[in-house]
């Protein structure tokens, strides 16, 4: 994960794409307002459930408890300093007899009926689907796409848990008690909002784009993921850099990439299948503008 706690990319506003990697770049950036934008619903519903579970759990044992269907320990405080290893630790000792797991189903589903979001019936299976995946896996979940075969270099729920940065310290939120915390108060002041929208569309960027400058904030981190791949594949990638030239934005604002594939960059690490690579958003913009940028593979030689 690239450093972002720095002095310069933190506070102001964070947009990111997916589920994958937002909430610990959040708790490292600690915006004042989160937007989390896919063209899926589904991640709506999911960003729905992780919303329930923060809003009933006090601890980060308390959430990791909910998240996998596992009982919470007695002294839930008593956990407050363990270690990201002690958490998982216990995520994979402990268990949930399945008539609990039902009233968990149940109690989740009530606390999502208050965030005054209209969901269909279909909607609640959805989401009851997405919650047995961790509850059925654990820690040991691997994400799947959808018509194709398990990738064995997937990581791991338990993986992403215990993986470090380059110098060896752990940056997930779950890793630390504060950021946990900090997500936590944002998701229940009602801060961390997903979109559904396309990033190369009229209404999704522009309208938060909109918002901020009501606000008069500006973004700090762009989580894009991989998505300018599929928008350069598309043609849409100059849409995209034309959406993003609209966001209010300094010059200490970055955009934050996860490259896939089995590229191999300067900044890969042996053995790791992604790579991520940050970028000021003016510098992206100024070699669109001048041509240094036309195509996915340009934005992979920035430097």
């Amino acid at each position: 994960m690239p450093a972002l706690r720095n002095g310069k990319v933190t506070g102001g506003a964070y947009l990111g794409v997916g589920p994958d990697q937002n909430f610990s770049y959040i708790a490292q950036v600690r915006p004042t307002i989160a937007f989390i934008v896919d063209i899926r619903r589904d991640n709506l519903l999911l960003h729905l459930l992780f919303k329930a579970l923060f809003s009933m759990a006090d601890t980060r044992v308390g959430y990791m408890s909910l998240l996998f269907g596992r009982t919470p320990p007695e002294h839930p405080d008593d956990y407050r300093t363990s270690t990201i290893e002690q958490l998982v630790k216990y995520a994979e000792e402990s268990s949930m007899p399945e008539p609990k797991v039902a009233a968990l189903r149940s109690r989740v589903d009530a606390t999502i009926r208050t965030f005054g979001v209209t969901l269909s019936a279909a909607d609640y299976k959805t989401i009851d689907r997405f919650h047995h995946a961790f509850i059925d896996d654990g820690v040991s979940l691997q994400f799947q796409s959808t018509g194709r075969a398990p990738r064995g270099y997937y990581p791991s729920y338990r993986q992403l848990l215990l993986e470090t940065d380059r110098e060896g310290q752990h940056k997930n939120f779950l890793a630390s008690e504060d950021d946990y915390q900090f997500l936590r108060t944002l998701e229940k002041r009602d801060l961390v909002i997903p979109v559904v929208g396309d990033l190369a569309g009229p209404s999704a960027i522009a309208s938060i784009g909109r918002l901020l400058s009501a606000r008069r904030e500006s973004v700090s981190a762009f989580y894009v993921s991989n998505v300018e791949f599929y928008l350069s594949s598309d043609g849409k990638l100059d849409v995209f850099l034309a959406n993003l030239a609209r966001l209010p934005h300094t010059d200490h604002s970055v955009l934050i990439r996860s490259v896939f594939g089995g590229y191999v960059l300067p900044q890969s690490v042996s053995g790791y299948y992604s790579t991520s690579l940050i970028q000021p958003i003016d510098d992206l913009l100024d070699g669109f503008a001048t041509g240094r940028y036309r195509t996915y593979n340009d934005l992979l030689l920035t430097r």
